[in-house]
């Protein structure tokens, strides 16, 4: 595994390996504190690339004021080891400057899908997404990249984009990894007390609940499934809603009882203290 810090030197390290090589390329971007549900992706891309590269970037595009940017966990020993251990044979880890040299005065916007959910509670954010995956893409110019689905509209977004701008790259979903109580793996639970750790777990139970809801109702409304999983949220006291909604995936609109989209996400953002989780469930109720 070779670890870069430069864009020109991630490039030419791919152009060779194109020169050689008949196989895909596989791009995993990261803002790093890797954990197994980013191991799932790497090993994901492993199955289906000749080369996996991995980028691990705490961006400051996507980081509002007053979020923890600063802060963010960060731990580049434990990160190229699990990177290594996963099958990463590229790293590009680019400082700030190495990213944005100058004051950026391009920036990718993708409306609509980013009205909702996150993107209405947190301005700007998908925004700055959008900016650095769009960057990252066509520095590695990869054939896949692979995306955890516990952000399912930063997925939707970047599908978006790519559609929008003709990018030549396959968007890879992959399930959303969970620890053995159903908390959804993410950097930010290590933010956590004991205490909060286990309150946390209501959001996964809320959504186990709208899963059975749905399998023995036929007809429902978003109002339902929004109401019982906030319901149960608020059963933990240390649990502040920022949002729960119900809509169709991916276009992320409004749906009415007895008209339900062939898919649909019940998505939830809740802070525990200052730490702000996220997680969602993606249903299939028609063919």
């Amino acid at each position: 595994m070779q670890v870069v810090h430069s864009i020109a030197d991630l490039r030419t390290r791919i152009k060779e390996y194109r020169r050689k090589h008949d196989q895909s390329v596989g791009f995993v971007p990261t803002m790093g504190y890797l954990h197994e549900g980013h191991v799932s992706l790497l090993r994901k891309a492993r199955t289906q690339s000749g080369l996996v590269v991995l980028s691990i970037f705490v961006n400051p595009l996507q980081f509002g004021p007053g979020e923890d940017f600063e802060r963010y966990p960060r731990n580049t020993e434990k990160d190229l080891q699990l990177a290594e251990a996963a099958g990463a044979d590229l790293v590009f880890m680019p400082t700030v400057d190495e990213m944005y040299p100058t004051p950026i005065r391009t920036t990718v916007s993708v409306t609509g899908l980013t009205s909702r959910l996150c993107g209405a509670s947190r301005p700007g954010h998908f925004d700055g997404v959008a900016t650095v995956v769009s960057k990252l893409f066509h520095i590695v110019q990869p054939d896949q990249a692979f995306f955890g689905l516990k952000d399912a509209q930063q997925i939707a977004v970047i599908e978006q984009m790519v559609q929008d701008l003709n990018l030549d790259i396959e968007i890879v979903p992959c399930p959303t990894l969970r620890e053995a109580d159903g908390l959804a793996m993410s950097s930010r639970n290590v933010y956590l007390s004991e205490q909060e750790r286990k309150q946390a777990l209501v959001l996964s139970q809320s959504l186990e609940k709208v899963k059975e809801f749905i399998q023995s109702h036929p007809s429902f409304s978003s109002e339902e499934l929004v109401q019982l999983v906030s319901s149960h949220i608020s059963t933990a006291p240390l649990a502040t809603i920022d949002y729960v909604e119900a809509l169709g995936y991916p276009t992320l609109e409004p749906f009415e009882i007895g008209h339900h989209p062939a898919s649909i996400i019940v998505a939830l953002a809740v802070k525990f203290g200052k730490t702000r989780l996220i997680d969602n469930l993606i249903i299939q109720v028609r063919k």
